[in-house]
């Protein structure tokens, strides 16, 4: 209620994001309070919430301002490009000197990112959304 910014950034691989801030809640928050809602591109994580572009970037529900902008990197391509390159670069590196699988068992934070392999869905949040069934990743290794 007191809260002047609300950024909201939820991430569950593969899956929508799920709504954690009701529209009561947001009515209840002093006009002029800003929300941004960084899961947009999975759905969102306000009730409230729906995608807006950079040439239109808000709208005022309850007195309160959204931003939530589909994208939002796209803003900075530039220094978003060099964050995700820096960001991925040691996967990469990892992948090229070791191959899949010995990447994988070397690094479990590799092996959470397969989605699939040798036409089996891995992830559970992306079979979900596919309505497929999975297997873990190790089990078809």
């Amino acid at each position: 209620r007191e809260a002047d910014l609300v950024i909201g950034a939820v991430l569950v691989p593969g899956a929508s994001a799920p709504k954690l801030v009701r529209r009561e809640m947001l009515a209840r928050m002093k006009p002029g309070a800003v929300v941004v809602d960084v899961s947009i591109d999975q759905g969102g994580c306000f009730e409230t919430s729906r995608p807006t572009t950079h040439t239109d970037p808000v709208y005022f529900v309850d007195n309160v301002l959204h931003y939530c902008v589909s994208n939002m990197p796209a803003a900075v391509p530039h220094t978003s490009t060099y964050a995700l390159t820096n960001a991925t670069f040691p996967y990469l590196l990892q992948l090229a000197s070791r191959g899949l699988e010995e990447a994988c068992h070397d690094n479990p934070a590799l092996a959470e990112g397969v989605n699939t392999y040798k036409g089996h869905v891995t992830c559970p949040g992306v079979a979900e959304s596919q309505g497929r069934s999975w297997r873990e990743l190790r089990a078809v290794m």
